[in-house]
């Protein structure tokens, strides 16, 4: 009888234990690129940054707290300005059909990954990148250089001292590549342009294969310094219907499924083989207006386009009870969130009043670029688009709503070809900078993340003070009067701060909601 019992527990355990052997994620929309340095997508993030490679440091898993990622240990100067970084010894790159490494993680590796992106003569640069991201956070400005001291010692010097430094450097495209496998690349007359689509790093999972707009497949690292992942085969489908989604959740095709639609949380909640954490979110959605084309460098026009928004209809149609009203560029859960802004205000006389005085008497035609696929911040682009086109109708504005592909809407609205556009942000490393700064700052026009291609040159001040000022009360200052200026100004029409929301089968052990909207495997098994 005991050896039953015995039996009995030893293998419940071995299949709470077990290796799950495939592991299929539900994602919305399709990767642009596999190089976490040139993209700044959620759904990019997830299929490279957070599968395939790691960073100096990172954030605990669930939170935002910093730790120790491919550096064991750092140490900061006292005029904030030296940051010294120890590396791990023996962490091995993965491997691909054309490329086995030679040698493990080094300094050298840390030296390309951040050099490439601050010159763009830089040998091993990738030509015609724009590395979006590194210059938005204004990365190519602060640093005056990176220097090896010994083989596992790497230094970074900057020009003044950064407040968000060191939590900038957990973001994903600070994750560390190999410049063993660039030059290999170089060599083997493949080119530079295979990071974007044969990615190879440290991380938890090894990228196999992308079957476009169809499945993202890896397995797990063997070597993985942290542990090999439960999971042995991670894959990503690709199903940019949330109801499709939803269906494939249901009837078990998922383990997890990304973005589901607020009005299906309830019945998920209900389904005992499934479950749902839910957490507020990090995030905010808009609709920025392109300052760089007529009519929207007029700020009467902007403002006359705010004031005939429905915002309280957006929110509960779309989100129903899974969001709260935005009026600030930032959550009203980061720090220095400006209490005392006005919030929009919806009055149709008021706004025909206002495009009259700005010369469109009779409303103008515009687009509205409308989102393809659904975000944390904002589930339904296209029933977004339809409310706003017919409120608009009542000044006048007739607007033509527009899509595209994901890759695609990225990479045209980053050149500043759309009017109007539907977009948001999911926090990175829980700092204001990275919102203010990465979408509306002066720098983020040429890099691409200003959407409203708008740079305000007191609202910009504001922000470089913030940066260069480590003490937390002056920085709220800054940013609160930054946020003053942007109610004043309108470049965007601020929408929802969205509750953040996972759906996932009821057996899925070790998996925690990210603050920054990222889906993290590593630790993820079944029952």
């Amino acid at each position: 009888m005991k050896f039953l019992i015995s039996l009995v527990v030893f293998l419940s355990a071995l299949t709470l234990h077990a290796k799950t052997a495939n592991f299929i994620f539900c994602m919305e929309g399709s990767p642009s690129s596999f190089n976490p340095q040139l993209v700044s997508d959620g759904v990019s993030m997830n299929s490279s940054s957070q599968t395939v490679f790691n960073r100096l440091v990172e954030f605990k898993p669930g939170g935002t707290e910093i730790i120790s990622g491919l550096a064991e240990s750092w140490s900061i100067s006292k005029d904030k300005k030296t940051y010294t970084f120890k590396l791990r010894k023996n962490i091995s790159f993965h491997s691909n059909e054309f490329f086995k490494p030679s040698r493990n993680l080094n300094a050298d590796d840390v030296i390309y990954t951040f050099k490439s992106q601050m010159d763009t003569k830089h040998p091993l640069a990738i030509p015609a990148a724009n590395y979006e991201y590194f210059k938005a956070m204004e990365l190519d400005q602060l640093i005056s250089d990176v220097k090896k001291i010994d083989l596992m010692t790497v230094v970074i010097e900057l020009k003044h001292p950064e407040a968000p430094f060191l939590a900038d450097l957990a973001m994903d495209f600070a994750s560390i590549q190999s410049e063993e496998y660039a030059q290999s690349l170089i060599k083997s007359g493949k080119g530079l342009k295979t990071l974007e689509t044969n990615p190879i790093g440290t991380g938890p999972f090894v990228f196999k294969s992308y079957q476009k707009d169809s499945t993202v497949k890896f397995t797990a690292n063997e070597k993985y310094f942290k542990g090999k992942p439960q999971i042995e085969n991670l894959i990503f489908v690709i199903v940019t219907d949330s109801t499709v989604r939803a269906q494939k959740m249901k009837s078990g095709e998922c383990h997890v499924m990304s973005e589901p639609q607020p009005q299906d949380i309830e019945s998920f909640s209900k389904n005992v083989k499934l479950k749902v954490l839910s957490t507020e979110g990090l995030n905010v959605s808009y609709i920025a207006f392109n300052t760089a084309k007529k009519p929207f460098d007029n700020l009467k026009v902007r403002q006359a386009l705010s004031m005939a928004m429905n915002q309280k209809s957006y929110l509960d149609v779309i989100y129903k009870n899974q969001a709260t009203a935005a009026k600030n560029p930032i959550p009203p859960t980061m720090w220095s969130y400006q209490k005392n802004t006005i919030e929009n205000k919806f009055d149709v006389a008021a706004a025909k009043k206002l495009l009259a005085e700005a010369g469109f008497k009779d409303g103008f035609e515009t687009e509205l670029w409308t989102l393809p696929v659904s975000r944390p911040y904002l589930p339904n682009g296209k029933k977004l688009g339809e409310m706003v086109q017919a409120d608009l109708l009542k000044i006048g504005v007739k607007v033509k709503l527009v899509t595209f592909d994901w890759p695609t809407y990225l990479e045209k609205s980053k050149k500043g070809e759309h009017q109007m556009i539907q977009f948001g942000w999911t926090g990175d490393n829980g700092d204001p900078d990275n919102f203010m700064n990465v979408l509306l700052g002066c720098s983020a026009v040429q890099a691409g993340s200003n959407y409203a291609r708008w740079c305000h040159k007191e609202f910009d001040t504001a922000l470089q003070n913030a940066k260069e000022d480590s003490v937390i009360k002056n920085r709220t200052a800054f940013y609160q009067k930054a946020q003053n200026i942007f109610s004043i100004e309108k470049p965007w029409f601020p929408i929802a701060h969205a509750r953040q929301n996972k759906v996932m089968s009821a057996n899925v052990v070790g998996y925690k909601i990210d603050p920054f909207g990222h889906d993290q495997f590593e630790s993820v098994s079944l029952k």
